[in-house]
């Protein structure tokens, strides 16, 4: 049975934090943490929130062992962007987007386990 846990609405870019899930998915939570903390990115803090949560899940809820779990999915869909104006020379305009992202992670415990 998967746990999971969603971050919602969080001012990440969803590429530049698709980044970060893509190097922790299929792995043990322990390596999973290790890995969050040497990676050199903003999104890196995020994620790990989120895993830390879905862990928390499981063993509070589920009464599983964090020491037996693995990240089974991790994935990053895109929220809503915020949309802004910078005005520039001549009367002209710039776009900028400000985009936003919904993290989702869920842990399984290994087969073979209990």
């Amino acid at each position: 049975m998967s746990v999971r846990a969603q971050a919602k609405y969080v001012r990440v870019a969803p590429r530049k934090a698709r980044e970060v899930v893509d190097l922790i998915r299929g792995k043990s939570v322990t390596d999973a943490r290790v890995t969050l903390v040497f990676i050199n990115r903003g999104a890196a803090k995020v994620v790990a929130k989120v895993l830390n949560s879905a862990v928390a899940n499981a063993e509070n809820n589920n009464s599983l062992d964090a020491a037996d779990l693995y990240v089974k999915e991790a994935f990053v869909d895109e929220g809503p962007t915020l949309k802004r104006w910078q005005f520039r020379a001549m009367g002209r305009v710039n776009r900028i987007r400000k985009r936003s992202s919904h993290i989702t992670i869920a842990v399984e415990q290994r087969e073979g386990r209990s």
